[in-house]
């Protein structure tokens, strides 16, 4: 049988021991396999293929390669549906996949203006890659004539929290640890719960407390936690992959020690992933569900509509409401434009600062 594409760069990954390399190469590689528009992978390291795995691995985070690897199964798919071959599609073909884009959404609305654009960005990308590496089997990029839908980066739709909510929500997770507490020493069940417990509160305060990425959270090994300049610090791979270290308050600190003590105490060898499960690394969909289970029991109204990236604005706006200056925050969440970072911020909306009132008090005072 022939081998998937990308499936000997996963064997190489896994003789170095890069256990992550080789699960990634393997799930993109498993992924462009089920792409029937694409043709038959030929055996050339220069196959369309091919191309698309690695395409898919260089992108900048794990979020960026399932974005880019979702957008691209649509547009293919919607080239089968259309019997196009989508390595000679013309601009015309891309125009009509816009306005499909635009109308086909599960809930029967409109997809938003972001959904769209971020597609043709996507498309755009690949077609990009494979011009530059298919030596003139595809010879243009079908996007570039595409007017793309505009979108203001300057709002952001993910469900906000406010500071007390944010309180009410650890409040919980501190509940939920008091809770399972008793039975941990009943039976492995109840230790198995507790852990869960300890961890999920670990983990919200990490998010809360620094406003990472939850990739940015769940990626990490224990080895990543560390000392610098008597603090003790949280090693990590950022957005664009730079390397980023930031301390960790006495708050969450200790919430991680206290997991990792009762997870030495039932055994567990604190080696591999800082939040871990009974199957390896804790996944992104389970911290949905934990989040939103919480803010439920916490009583947050928009609990339904919550995400990790919830507390990383709450984040921003809570330091910017304490007077941390801009460019400091900007730091701390890894943005290289300042605007994305008053994105983030809520409270730039609090009518209080508006500098029309600064000005107006100036003025009454020049007046006396």
């Amino acid at each position: 049988m022939t081998a998937l594409p990308g499936e000997e760069l996963a064997a190489t990954g896994g003789r170095a021991a890069d256990s992550v390399l080789a699960a990634r190469v393997t799930r993109i590689a498993t992924l462009v396999a089920g792409m029937a528009a694409l043709p038959p992978d030929d055996g050339s390291r220069y196959s369309p293929r091919r191309l698309t795995v690695a395409w898919l691995l260089e992108a900048e985070s794990v979020h960026t390669e399932i974005a880019h690897g979702r957008d691209l199964g649509v547009f293919l798919q919607w080239c089968g549906q259309e019997r196009l071959d989508p390595l000679t599609a013309r601009p015309t073909d891309l125009s009509q996949f816009k306005v499909w884009r635009e109308q086909s959404t599960s809930d029967g609305r409109p997809a938003a203006a972001s959904t769209v654009a971020r597609a043709l960005a996507s498309i755009s990308s690949w077609y990009g890659h494979l011009v530059a590496n298919t030596d003139g089997a595809v010879a243009r990029n079908p996007t570039a004539a595409i007017k793309r839908p505009t979108v203001n980066r300057h709002v952001s739709n993910t469900a906000g929290l406010t500071l007390d909510e944010v309180d009410a929500l650890l409040a919980a997770a501190d509940a939920q640890v008091t809770a399972r507490s008793a039975a941990a020493g009943r039976t492995p069940t109840g230790m198995t719960n507790y852990l869960a417990a300890l961890r999920d509160r670990a983990l919200l305060r990490l998010l809360a407390d620094l406003g990472l990425r939850i990739s940015e959270a769940l990626d990490r090994d224990i080895d990543d936690l560390s000392h610098n300049a008597g603090h003790r610090t949280l090693r990590f791979v950022g957005k664009g992959g730079v390397a980023r270290e930031r301390p960790m308050p006495a708050h969450t600190l200790q919430a991680i020690d206290e997991y990792l003590a009762a997870r030495a105490r039932a055994g567990g060898a604190l080696t591999g992933p800082l939040f871990a499960t009974s199957g390896g690394r804790l996944a992104e969909p389970n911290v949905f569900m934990t989040l939103r289970r919480l803010a439920t029991v916490a009583g947050i109204a928009s609990a339904g509509r919550l995400s990790p990236h919830s507390l990383r604005h709450a984040f921003a706006t809570g330091a910017r409401e304490a007077g941390v200056p801009l460019e400091d925050v900007q730091d701390a969440m890894g943005h290289a434009d300042p605007r994305t970072t008053r994105r983030y911020d809520r409270d730039r909306h609090n009518l209080d600062r508006d500098p029309a009132f600064i000005l107006g008090a100036r003025r009454a005072s020049r007046r006396s």
